[in-house]
Formats: C-alpha cells, structure tokens, sequence
C-alpha cells in the first residue's frame, strides 16, 4: 500500500467517498492509487503535462495492480478531461497562477464537477479570491507543516450547493473576506493548530523585518515596504481576534 505524505495524506483525506477522481498534474500518481487502494473511490484519471511523470504514475499502478482502476491520460491541465467523467477534481503541489490558469481554461469541464480539491503552493489567497468570485464555495480547509513548510488545502463545491453565511451587508465585509482569502475562514474559526503556530512565526518574520525598515532611510519604497508590513502584522492579529470569538462562540 502506497503511504502518502502529510501534505498529500491531507489532500486525499479532503476527497468525498464514493467520487470520481481526476488528479490534475498527478506526477507518480500517489493520490488516485492511495483512494483506490483504501477503497474510498472506485476509479481514477491520472492526468500530467509532461510523459514522464505519466511514466512513472503508470509504472506505479501497474506494481499496485491498479491499472483496472487507475488510468492515465496526458493532458494540459483540464483539457483532456471529458464533461461528466469526474465526479472530483483535485490539483495539487503547483503554484497559485498556473492552478488559476487551469481552473480559468477549464470552466466549462468544471461545471460537470461535484467539488474540486486545492493545494497550492503559493498565491493562495489569490486561489482563494478566485474560487470565491468564480461560482465555488470553500466548504473544509486543512493545513500541515512538513519539511519545513507550511500548505494549505482546501475542498470547494460550487456556490449552488452551498451558500456562504457571509452576507453582504455584513459590517466590514471586504475586510473579512480579505481575511478569509489569506488564512482560510474554516483555519480560523476552528483555531487549528497548524495556522496558530503559522501565524506567530509570521508575525515574528514581519517584526524583524519592520524593525530593519526603522532604521533605514525613508525612501518611497522603504515607506511603502512599511505600510505593507503594518498591513500584514495588522491581518494577523485580526485573524487571532476571529480566533477568540469563535471559541467564546463555542463555549
């Protein structure tokens, strides 16, 4: 049996039993083979870019005995995806502009899909805005820290399905969802461990560097590096303030 990573065991965790898989830049298809092999998922599509990430996920499933189960496809993101033929998307490890890109190319193959499930390494607030704004609603959120790194994933489903509680004309809603895009609305209100400790190393990161800005020469850049450093210290102490009054909430 395949053993997955924390960041992928994570991601695999977030898919709903019972669907369709199609695992988007699937690399050595670690993903598919691990749900089919727990038989949380009946069947998988292993797509890739490239021929020899296909390559290697294809000699994989076949030492897994899979190759029933489990296929392979090659495929510019979404684009050899058929309509219907998945009941989950997930894309995962890739940066946050390229997974816009995909997600941008294959709206039309999206809207067959029941959830897709995200894991960017980078410009995940921007994935996070563009979910939102692009008729997906985050419904479940994980985060892990391996290797020295931290991720976050996070489960969508389309807006339809399940409305957010977020209303518009909730005070200071711009500010909120600027807050939820960043650190993750679900991360926050269940204080997960993982964000807290994410949150005080940051925040130590953006006070040694506000502290070097200080004593540098007050040029345009340096005060704009400022404005955007008090910014940043200023979202995570809004984040802890949610923290605190979803556990008041709770209590």
């Amino acid at each position: 049996m395949i053993k997955l990573s924390k960041r992928l065991q994570a991601v695999a965790d977030l898919v709903t039993e019972g669907s369709r898989v199609c695992d988007v830049g699937t690399d050595h298809g670690y993903i598919p083979i691990y749900l089919v092999g727990i038989h949380k998922i009946p069947s998988a599509l292993a797509m890739d870019v490239n021929e020899g990430p296909l390559l290697r996920a294809k000699e994989h499933i076949a030492a897994q005995n899979m190759t029933d189960a489990v296929s392979t496809r090659r495929s510019d993101g979404l684009k050899a995806l058929l309509p219907g033929e998945a009941d989950s998307v997930v894309i995962a490890g890739m940066g946050g502009g390229l997974m816009i890109r995909i997600l941008e190319e294959g709206a039309e193959k999206l809207a067959t899909v029941r959830e897709l499930i995200l894991q960017p390494q980078s410009d995940i607030a921007l994935v996070r805005e563009y979910i939102r704004t692009h008729g997906f609603t985050i419904v479940a959120q994980d985060m892990v820290y391996e290797d020295g790194k931290y991720y976050m994933m996070f489960r969508c489903v389309h807006a339809d399905i399940c409305k957010d509680s977020l209303s518009d004309g909730q005070e200071n809603m711009a500010e909120k969802l600027a807050l939820y895009d960043r650190y993750g609305r679900q991360l926050i209100e269940a204080e997960h461990p993982v964000l807290v400790d994410f949150l005080k190393k940051e925040e130590t990161q953006l006070l040694r560097i506000q502290g070097s800005l200080e004593k540098a020469e007050k040029t345009d850049a340096i005060l704009s590096r400022q404005r955007e450093v008090l910014e940043k210290l200023r979202m995570i102490e809004q984040a802890r303030e949610e923290m605190l009054v979803s556990c008041s909430v709770e209590k």
